[in-house]
């Protein structure tokens, strides 16, 4: 943990200023082992290689620490040789590179650093939170970015001082919390004075609870993870070339990615076969096995957004609900 985190870090409980113990440093002074005890409630918080921890490794989102941690290379741009997450992020949130120079950025639900590779290759402090262990996959990627931090909490208690961040992004994380309409309401006190918010949430529609997905889910996210990745890999031989034709069928190919919960993606030409079988596998873990998944209308993103006092709130033009807002 770089000490500079300490200037934005506030204890979760009381929001009071947090010091810093140090066990084990590195020779930057990095704290790599030691704790953060609040200076008021005098509550401690584990500091475990390198990354502050604010809740326990056990909870909801158990089952993206187990993928992330299984498949950590998969979707990072630097070891996929691609740009589709650098697209994906640059879409998703319509910020250029000069715009974040020297700014404080937040990524709620980074999982394994995805898109904090792309964030940290511009000139700008990253952190990035989860709930998950996949927070470890991440600090294994990027141990040697120093704008990099790294941090496990909560969304609901996000350990900060208010209006400390420039910008803040959420990319497909939101749906996968408790209550998304509160999640999306503990963002926006993090920001400066006209700081921008980007958000990217599943659309809820009114064929959604039909969507092949969500029927499979009602078993699937109650099956025991390495249960449900073992049987995803087993089917993966026959759905795999199956959905690659009928994924590419004119008109029918809606259809049958509706019906079929598989996440063939056939229209990334640039990754490999062998890539896209290893992103099919990943993703369909993704979509079948976490605990929740609440798509929201972007009326109700909308509205949570403009109660917090959110202002120029617009909606791009990408899959699902995709949000941008300044305060």
């Amino acid at each position: 943990m770089n000490l500079k985190l300490l200037n934005i870090l506030r204890c979760p409980a009381c929001k009071s200023n947090l010091i810093c113990h140090s066990e084990k440093a590195d020779e930057k002074g990095s704290i790599i082992e030691g704790s953060l005890e609040c200076s008021q409630c005098h509550k401690n918080y584990p500091i475990i290689r390198s990354i502050p921890r604010f809740v326990s490794m056990d909870n909801y989102a158990t089952s993206f620490g187990y993928q992330w941690n299984l498949y950590k290379y998969t979707q990072v741009d630097k070891f996929s040789k691609t740009s589709h997450s650098e697209k994906r992020f640059f879409a998703e949130t319509k910020w250029s590179k000069e715009s974040v120079n020297n700014n404080w950025i937040l990524e709620v639900g980074c999982g394994n650093g995805r898109f904090i590779d792309v964030c940290s290759s511009m000139d700008c402090q990253v952190v990035g939170v989860d709930i998950s262990s996949a927070i470890d996959a991440a600090g294994e990627l990027f141990q040697d970015r120093e704008n990099v931090h790294l941090i496990q909490a909560s969304i609901y208690e996000l350990p900060f001082a208010d209006g400390v961040f420039d910008k803040c992004y959420s990319i497909g994380v939101i749906q996968h919390t408790p209550d998304p309409k509160q999640s999306i309401n503990a963002l926006p006190k993090l920001i400066k004075k006209d700081g921008q918010i980007a958000l990217t949430i599943y659309e809820r529609r009114p064929w959604t609870p039909f969507y092949g997905k969500y029927v499979v889910r009602r078993l699937t996210k109650r099956l025991n993870k390495k249960v449900l990745l073992s049987a995803i890999k087993l089917a993966s031989p026959i759905l795999f070339p199956v959905t690659e034709i009928l994924f590419k069928i004119p008109v029918l190919k809606n259809v049958f990615k509706f019906i079929i919960p598989y996440a063939n993606y056939t229209d990334m030409t640039k990754l490999s076969i062998k890539q896209r079988y290893e992103w099919a596998i990943l993703d369909t873990f993704d979509m079948l096995s976490p605990a929740y998944d609440s798509p929201m209308t972007e009326a109700s993103v909308r509205k949570c957004l403009e109660n917090s006092r959110m202002k120029n709130i617009r909606r791009l033009a990408n899959p699902g609900v995709n949000m941008i807002a300044v305060k």
